[in-house]
């Protein structure tokens, strides 16, 4: 579908960046949900940047998920991320 996460990469202080099959690109904070029943083991960083792509959505190995839908509405657009902010290993 058009609007399924076709990239997503972590980024420091609890922010992903994800890139749209539209081609949006955008940042969108987790922050709001680590204190949320099955987000609360996304406070571990090294966890945390497990992040990956499962049938469009962004999701991690414990079946944790964020639907597109949710991404796109809550996530701060951005023409191009520099690529010092795409660092891996942006979460210490």
């Amino acid at each position: 579908m058009f609007w399924d996460i076709k990239a997503v990469k972590p980024l420091s202080d609890y922010r992903i960046y994800v890139e749209i099959e539209d081609g949006r690109q955008g940042v969108f904070d987790m922050k709001p949900y680590l204190d949320r029943g099955v987000f609360r083991e996304l406070r571990d960083v090294h966890y945390f940047n497990q992040v990956g792509i499962l049938f469009g959505a962004v999701t991690w190995p414990h079946e944790q998920d964020i639907a597109p839908e949710t991404i796109i509405d809550e996530m701060v657009p951005v023409e191009t991320m520099p690529d010092n902010v795409l660092q891996t290993d942006a979460l210490r």
